[in-house]
């Protein structure tokens, strides 16, 4: 497993050990003594799933208090993350990541940062391990086209979003 950081304190991309034959692939997709090795000491209690067809966007969101590992098991999807911790020397950028099947990325996501997706295959199935369960009570989320944070999204057409999503205000802080 290699463990990689990027210029946002605490987000990192987690390349795990794939092990291919005649039979197809496998990896692990979380062990936490190896996690903890590698400097990583997230406590999770919650697992997700989610999936989602063609050009379905999923965000902005988070929630108070919770960091997220996130991984496309099937298909492929345009990930986004955006700091919006106020003494954060990256407040209000992105990161942004293409995950797939393919290369079995993870990213550790931490507290602090809203999440989005973005279907570019067929269908992609995500999967996501959570360290706080979720509580609509502490749903935050804002535009994904929202000017302050300016992230570049492939082109696509005919955008599928849901209500919810699309309701979401302009950030402010």
């Amino acid at each position: 497993m290699q463990v990689t950081p990027t210029k946002f304190d605490g987000l990192y991309v987690i390349t795990p050990d794939v092990h291919t034959d005649h039979r197809g692939r496998f990896y692990e997709t979380y062990q936490e003594n190896r996690y903890r090795e590698a400097g990583i000491s997230t406590h999770f209690v919650q697992d997700d799933v989610s999936y989602s067809s063609a050009n379905v966007l999923r965000g902005l969101h988070g929630q108070a208090g919770q960091s997220k590992l996130v991984q496309v098991v099937l298909g492929e999807a345009f990930d986004v993350a955006v700091d919006i911790r106020p003494n954060s020397k990256t407040f209000k950028q992105y990161f942004s990541i293409i995950l797939s099947e393919k290369t079995a990325q993870q990213v550790l996501i931490p507290e602090g940062f809203l999440h989005g997706s973005l279907i570019l295959s067929d269908h992609a199935l995500f999967h996501y391990k959570c360290s706080r369960a979720y509580n609509p009570k502490e749903e935050i989320g804002a535009r994904y086209d929202d000017p302050a944070f300016a992230i570049k999204w492939p082109k696509i057409n005919n955008l599928i979003l849901n209500d919810k999503d699309k309701a979401y205000p302009l950030f402010e802080r």
